[in-house]
């Protein structure tokens, strides 16, 4: 477009030139074939357009928007046309309390009120991406900053309206997953009205109040504690039931043996230990026999 309006200036300024100063007339014709070819290198190039890979591109023909997109490729078109490309690949927005990793600037964390009245902070990412056959109407009826206009605020808002159903503790532990569907379902019927498509949803951190996240801590400390004890406990009792058995065969074998043992026998093995203790090179005393006749050794 810019080389046609050069073109039709200096196809004026070679007019001008021939009427104010005859003696610039021989410029006319040379100035009227410069403008001549400025109008056609401006109509070739305005009569190309490329879109690139990933995005599509929307017609405007003086401020209207048309209906039907132009595809990744080269394309011939009216050159009046004015063709805007719009990115169709997968897009991120990031709510997040950390400095400078969401797309704003400071904490863009999402509060919101759970059942039981506590303030929940909720770190979030949505994926979402353009409908290519809705790009024409979203441009018309929203525009293209279509990411501060439907995205930041419609994720926000339903947050909210749905965190009322769970209470604080079962947001951060076992309801996580059942609020982050509800939540995903919501939002993508909103989009899918004004041409956008949700891919996913990311709930990346549920911060609970300071007073809740101390009381869960401590309740989980008292409950490894009670593990522990439950554990020593059982030690203890497999250690009695340890003892116990082995008393049971102790008794056992003291049982059995007083029981298979004669007076005869036990006095041979008395003998035999004796005279044992006789033959040893160590100096002894030995006292054999009972009642009033003892036989006495003394071996040095």
């Amino acid at each position: 477009m810019g080389f046609i309006i050069l073109g039709v200036i200096v196809f004026i300024a070679s007019l001008i030139l021939s009427k104010v100063n005859y003696k610039l007339l021989f410029l006319e014709k040379p100035l009227k074939g410069v403008a001549l070819a400025l109008i056609v290198i401006g109509v070739l190039t305005a009569s190309v357009v490329q879109i690139d890979a990933g995005s599509i591109g929307i017609k405007k023909l003086f401020g209207q928007v048309q209906s039907d997109i132009l595809y990744s490729g080269l394309h011939f078109i009216n050159p009046l046309m004015d063709v805007t490309q719009v990115d169709t690949r997968t897009q991120n927005y990031t709510m997040s309390g950390v400095h400078n990793e969401g797309d704003k600037v400071g904490d863009d964390a999402i509060r919101v009120l759970s059942a039981d009245g506590l303030e929940v902070t909720i770190d979030l990412t949505v994926l979402y991406r353009l409908v290519p056959a809705d790009a024409p109407r979203l441009l018309r009826e929203t525009g293209l900053d279509y990411k501060d206009k439907i995205v930041r605020p419609i994720a926000r808002t339903k947050i909210r309206d749905n965190a009322v159903y769970y209470d604080a503790v079962s947001l951060y532990s076992s309801r996580r997953d059942e609020f982050q569907v509800r939540i995903y379902k919501s939002i993508e019927d909103e989009f899918r009205k004004r041409g956008l498509l949700l891919e996913n949803l990311l709930v990346r951190n549920i911060t609970l109040p300071t007073s809740v996240k101390n009381a869960i801590e401590a309740k989980i400390n008292a409950e490894q504690e009670a593990q522990k004890m439950q554990f020593v406990l059982q030690k203890e009792r497999q250690e009695a039931d340890r003892k116990r058995v082995e008393a049971q065969g102790i008794a056992d074998y003291q049982k059995i043996i007083s029981e298979s043992l004669t007076d005869k026998q036990l006095q041979y093995e008395q003998i035999k230990t004796m005279k044992e203790l006789a033959q040893s090179t160590n100096s002894k005393i030995i006292i054999m026999g009972k009642g009033n006749s003892p036989m006495i050794l003394d071996a040095k």
